[in-house]
């Protein structure tokens, strides 16, 4: 993507990396899972990758580093994504136009409508982190081949 990136937009490339857990995240994903109901596919996640950048996907896609989620639940608390009360979940991310991405405890994927944690409404993008990581994916892949990379 970055090879080509300067000659199709103009300017060069910002970052775009999916990178690798250190000890500090795998520590940051074990305490995730003992003060939370994180789901296993997102502790799993932590204890193999730290974070992904993809600034120039669009309008840039990021999924947080564990340390940045427990933090997050620290200081603000579970995000409440539902009508039920066992319906919330851990801030794991964002894209670029600000809109949130929350893992449920089901472990779906939740994405707020806009770009506030205030009152927010949710629509559910995925079913689980698998499937989340795949439209992710799709979105790379497809602004690869045409510069756009849907909505996600």
């Amino acid at each position: 993507m970055t090879g080509e990136f300067e000659h199709r937009h103009g300017f060069p490339p910002g970052i775009n990396q999916v990178r690798s857990a250190d000890h500090d995240d795998q520590a940051a994903a074990r305490t995730l899972a003992q003060i939370t109901p994180t789901p296993a596919d997102l502790v799993t996640f932590y204890e193999s990758i730290g974070d992904v950048t993809w600034a120039d996907v669009g309008n840039g896609y990021f999924l947080d580093p564990a340390g940045d989620v427990l933090l997050q639940l620290q200081e603000y608390g579970v995000v409440y994504v539902g009508t039920g009360p066992k319906t919330h979940g851990l801030v794991i991310g964002s894209n670029g136009g600000g809109l949130i991405y929350v893992a449920g405890p089901d472990a779906a994927v939740y994405r707020t409508r806009t770009a506030s944690l205030d009152e927010p409404e949710f629509d559910k993008v995925a079913d689980d982190l698998r499937q989340f990581l795949e439209l992710l994916e799709r979105s790379l892949t497809r602004f690869n081949a045409d510069g756009d990379p849907g909505y996600l």
